[in-house]
């Protein structure tokens, strides 16, 4: 039987904080596997998340409420109410919600749920491998380093 959800009404534990900004996740409350659905709440002067981009995890933003700024590929878009994008995965495209006006930036967020995925944070110089949950610096890369068991 399917089961009818309202977001007024969210189990516990699936919403959390991260200083200024909260998230609602409406896909995990609703029992979805493979996609999430998200409402991010980003309090004004507060980001939504690091400068950041995806291998594998497609991502879709819908700006439900407020106004703010997207820094999209290092530049800055002013972004409203009814405004959206898509951000295919795997194509070094990094993203960042700002909230640069005075009311609570509300952001349906939607994406793949990938277990695969890497995360580059090209602000810090930073990866996050999500199989191993690890976080590495690119400066540490090895050079000249290979795969290739005969050299």
């Amino acid at each position: 039987m399917t089961k009818i959800h309202n977001v007024s009404n969210m189990p516990k534990g699936t919403d959390e904080s991260f200083g200024p900004m909260r998230t609602l996740y409406l896909g995990h409350a609703a029992g979805s596997e493979k996609l999430y659905v998200n409402i991010d709440y980003v309090q004004p002067g507060a980001k939504s998340t690091k400068y950041h981009s995806h291998t594998t995890q497609e991502e879709f933003f819908l700006i439900l409420k407020g106004s703010g700024t997207l820094r999209i590929l290092d530049e800055e878009h002013a972004v409203q109410q009814g405004d959206f994008i898509a951000k295919p995965a795997g194509k070094g495209i990094a993203h960042q919600f700002l909230n640069t006006g005075t009311e609570v930036l509300e952001i349906l967020d939607c994406g793949l749920q990938t277990q695969d995925d890497i995360v580059v944070y090209p602000d810090e110089d930073v990866v996050y491998v999500k199989p191993l949950k690890k976080d590495f610096k690119l400066a540490d890369a090895i050079a000249g380093w290979s795969s290739e068991p005969n050299e």
